[in-house]
């Protein structure tokens, strides 16, 4: 039996795509195996650590639920799509200046999600915060890092 392949059209970091992908396909193994953006990381597969978050249409999903033909038409954007012009995003450079990461391994999926936390939200109290990275696991950092950089990114995007 052969495996069943579909082509999608899906613009992945601005960029318009073109791929052909079997039909079981998860978005996780499209982004860094045929894409190669490996920032996008695998952690548990069964979406709870939230290492495989990414934007679809501007909205965090879980990419390692997420079947690649889903996104046929839409807008991915992954860790690698942040920066611009060769500037870090406020979000990155607030991770690096208040601690908002060790190891580094779950920090794409922070940004990812925590990017669009502050789309819906540009200026969240720091109970907002952490409920809407509630779905994003670390083991290095205590989380409070992690905190404080969203807020002082809330704060440069919003130009204070």
């Amino acid at each position: 039996m052969g495996t069943n392949k579909l082509t999608i059209e899906v613009t992945v970091n601005g960029e318009p795509q073109q791929v052909e992908v079997p039909a079981r396909r998860m978005l996780s193994d499209l982004l860094r195996d045929d894409l190669h953006l490996t920032g996008t990381k695998r952690g548990c597969e069964t979406g709870i650590c939230g290492a495989c978050s990414v934007l679809v249409d501007g909205e965090v999903v879980k990419s390692c639920l997420m079947l690649a033909v889903q996104v046929d038409g839409k807008s991915v954007t992954t860790v690698e799509g942040l920066a611009r012009d060769g500037e870090l995003h406020p979000l990155q450079q607030c991770f690096m200046e208040h601690g908002g990461l060790q190891c580094g391994y779950c920090t794409p999926g922070f940004l990812m999600t925590s990017c669009a936390l502050l789309a819906h939200n540009p200026n969240p109290t720091e109970e907002e915060v952490r409920a809407g990275l509630n779905g994003n696991l670390c083991r290095c950092t205590g989380y409070m890092g992690i905190v404080e950089s969203v807020l002082c990114a809330a704060e440069k995007l919003r130009g204070n």
